[in-house]
């Protein structure tokens, strides 16, 4: 009898095939004290281990790796003076050998990440961890697990997958992916996506339920993987695989395509990036532009805080990068669950209500003027604009276009040249944000949506909360309405509204967002040819009216209900 379970779609496809069970070696690290020469020879053993992990990543690169870009960025992770501080201080100064002092340093940063709200940032973890794991092997001399074993094309099941795992399979064998662990932004999904393999993860524990060789299908369409299908559902499976490569074909043909909709109107399909990796893959896959560049990862990374000459090069290569397509950069974003490795956050009871974002800035002027500068002067090279994160009032717009205009005075006294007319927008991610929208806009050139903080916001639900996840729901009412409420308010003012959180990506809510009036979807990379597709395949003057009726619903039962009725 065929059995289903549930997960979380992170790679559109379909596949049908036996399961190849991958799992990692256990490693046990010693933990021994070392002193004097011993602890110098665990000095040269971790550095080895470092050499050898790099030239292992620039092989991978050279050889013109799918996952560059991840590898690119897990080096600059490794030449980080922080990292190799850390490890090296717990061995000299805690007398700690060089495997014990490697666990530790990797799980910490791990930590530190995974405390993060933000999903994106959160599933960061996983590189300390890949790089962890990496210099461990090397360190203690126990070969990396491979898929040596793997002879025939298969679906492969795994607690888990790091991208040093998936480096070292041949993508040609791989139908599938199925994981117990990982989310939508998960590097396991990211790489899925980039190498064009359906898959689903977190699954819980269907690792320990699967058997190697067992025939199952992978559904994303429908979240689920159908254990030990019979032949007819295998039947029908096939011939839906068949379309589907036909559709995905098509539609990635098409992904430099303008999104223009039937009746005429033209829509900016962005892409949301965190570093210059991230934006070159967004280029590959059809991005008009950069909706959010999350400027966190710069700070994150290092060991101070960035200069203004290393934060104008990163915006300047990008700004270079996109030819004169907009490139939005978020300030900083730091404080509630994002924290620094080299500065000491107050403890607070209410972090996410707490020290952070904006009200950060204003008390550490230093820091954004000099973020300001930089953004200022990368406008130069190209269309820049500027995001403000946690707005809730007039006053936090004016006090920031007060810096601003300072920094603008500066840079003329200095002859230093930038975009005299940069627009300044703010992230509407608030309640008071919706409720101020009419007054707001007045002080700004545009909004952009972040469904993500304002879903959990509105309806007072921790989305990382397990216990209460099945609440948090972008298709509630209040959150739809207050959607709606800020298109309004912008385009009375004729500006313009755009969206950067997950529900931008939702290819059931495209056509309802292009109904209430959105006029840019900022999505992830991945997802930017679909959501062109589905653009250019709906008449916006037609959902008007449809999307109105819609958010009359009670509940968001009754809107996916109504929505369903009217998608094509």
């Amino acid at each position: 009898m065929n059995r289903v379970r549930k997960g979380i779609c992170a790679s559109d496809g379909l596949a049908y095939g036996p399961i190849f069970k991958f799992e990692r070696r256990e490693l046990r690290i010693p933990k021994g004290i070392v002193k004097g020469e011993k602890a110098e020879s665990e000095i040269v053993v971790f550095r080895e281990s470092l050499q050898g992990t790099m030239e292992f990543l620039q092989k991978k690169i050279e050889e013109g790796s799918k996952q560059s870009d991840i590898f690119v960025a897990h080096i600059g992770m490794l030449e980080d003076p922080f990292f190799v501080e850390t490890v090296e201080q717990k061995i000299l100064g805690e007398g700690k050998n060089a495997a014990w002092s490697m666990e530790e340093t990797g799980e910490e940063l791990a930590l530190m990440m995974e405390a993060i709200d933000d999903p994106y940032l959160r599933e960061r973890a996983s590189d300390y961890r890949d790089l962890k794991m990496q210099l461990l092997h090397r360190i203690l001399n126990i070969p990396i697990s491979d898929f040596s074993e793997m002879k025939s094309p298969a679906i492969i099941a795994a607690r888990d997958l790091t991208p040093s795992d998936t480096a070292l399979m041949d993508p040609q064998m791989v139908l599938g992916i199925i994981t117990d662990l990982g989310g939508k932004t998960s590097h396991t999904s990211i790489i899925a996506q980039t190498l064009d393999i359906p898959a689903m993860v977190g699954m819980k524990d269907i690792f320990d339920e699967l058997k190697e060789g067992q025939l199952v299908l992978v559904d994303t369409d429908q979240e689920e993987v159908i254990l030990d299908p019979d032949p007819a559902q295998v039947q029908l499976f096939t011939q839906r695989m068949e379309n589907w490569k036909k559709e995905k074909k098509r539609v990635e043909q098409r992904r430099f395509e303008e999104a223009i909709t039937l009746d005429g109107k033209r829509i900016d399909v962005f892409c949301n990036i965190g570093n210059l990796e991230d934006l070159e893959v967004g280029l590959q896959l059809g991005a008009d532009g950069v909706g959010l560049f999350r400027t966190e990862f710069l700070y994150m990374r290092g060991s101070q805080f960035p200069t203004e000459e290393e934060q104008f090069e990163v915006y300047k290569k990008a700004a270079e990068m996109l030819e004169g397509k907009a490139l939005t950069i978020r300030t900083l974003d730091i404080g509630g669950d994002k924290e620094l490795p080299y500065f000491q956050f107050p403890e607070e009871e209410n972090p996410f209500l707490g020290w952070r974002a904006l009200r950060i800035c204003f008390d550490m002027p230093e820091v954004f003027q000099t973020q300001l500068r930089a953004i200022l002067r990368a406008s130069a090279f190209g269309k820049v604009l500027i995001l403000l994160p946690m707005v809730i009032s007039v006053q936090e717009i004016i006090r920031t276009r007060e810096i601003l205009e300072e920094m603008k005075d500066r840079l003329k006294e200095e002859d230093i040249p930038f975009d005299t007319s940069i627009e300044l927008g703010i992230m509407i991610e608030t309640p008071a944000s919706v409720l101020m929208a009419d007054e707001l806009i007045r002080y700004v050139d545009y909004f952009s949506i972040g469904t993500n903080d304002l879903t959990q916001y509105l309806l007072a639900v921790d989305r990382g909360n397990q216990n209460i996840a099945h609440l948090y729901d972008s298709y509630h009412p209040a959150v739809l309405r207050s959607i709606k409420r800020v298109i309004d308010a912008s385009h009375r003012q004729g500006k313009w509204t755009g969206m950067c959180g997950g529900f931008a990506a939702d290819p059931k809510a495209t056509r309802l967002l292009l109904g209430l009036g959105l006029d840019e979807f900022s999505v992830a990379s991945a997802n930017c040819a679909r959501t062109k597709d589905i653009i250019r395949s709906a008449d916006q003057k037609k959902w008007q009216p449809l999307a109105e009726e819609i958010l009359t619903g009670e509940s968001s039962k009754m809107i996916k209900e109504q929505l369903a009725l009217h998608q094509d």
